[in-house]
């Protein structure tokens, strides 16, 4: 008897990306990917959401437990403080497209009703993933990548990437055989996570002023 492998077992979803059909089709086949075992136990795929001619994309690391409950990318506390970052930084948000290396919340239930432990997506996990990530890139063509932390920047620069490395710069690097320009700073969730108020102050001040140079970059 020949025993066919489920598709998630090939962790790629190169084969539920269709050829044609932009955004509107990326979106709705992106709700049926098997590509990797994440899809089990997450709610819903959370595709990227924006207008299809953004200049700027914002690529994070995953959906939060907010933004699986309610489908769309960045509308948790994270996604707020994103937003007024952004627009103290000089981006209007909702002249952006918003999106994550990886569509599916993975996480680790508890006892608590209701409460989900976020946990980070492995480099096999956004392997499987970056085909939605390239289709995304290939119908928006921005002019500007602001990867939104070390996922992000892994998903899409390798796995040797570091946040701290290069936050701030201006960088230009060619992903999925395009030319990009990309500046890369923290994920707004570790700003959400510091320890008291001096430390979150700074750290989102470090966030602003990262993306004011996206903002330059933009002018």
């Amino acid at each position: 008897m020949v025993t066919t492998k489920a598709p998630e077992d090939a962790y790629t979803a190169a084969p539920f990306v269709p050829d044609r059909g932009g955004l509107p089709a990326l979106r709705r086949a992106a709700a049926e990917c098997r590509g990797c075992p994440l899809h089990r136990n997450a709610t819903q795929t959370v595709f990227g959401a924006g207008d299809k001619n953004a200049r700027v994309m914002l690529v994070g690391e995953q959906p939060g437990d907010q933004e699986d409950r309610q489908g769309k990318p960045f509308v948790g506390p994270a996604g707020r403080l994103l937003d007024r970052a952004l627009a103290e930084a000089g981006i209007d948000p909702g002249d952006a497209y918003v999106t994550n290396a990886v569509k599916h919340f993975k996480f680790t239930p508890t006892e608590a009703p209701k409460r989900r432990i976020h946990k980070a997506p492995t480099l096999r996990e956004m392997t499987a993933c970056a085909p939605w990530l390239a289709a995304e890139l290939a119908v928006v063509e921005p002019e500007l990548i602001v990867l939104l932390g070390a996922s992000a920047g892994k998903a899409l620069l390798g796995s040797s990437f570091r946040v701290g490395e290069v936050r701030g710069a201006l960088l230009e690097r060619e992903i999925h055989g395009r030319p990009e320009k990309l500046v890369a700073t923290v994920h707004p969730a570790s700003v959400l996570r510091a320890q008291d108020d001096a430390d979150r102050k700074a750290a989102y001040e470090g966030l602003v002023a990262d993306l004011k140079v996206a903002a330059r970059a933009l002018s």
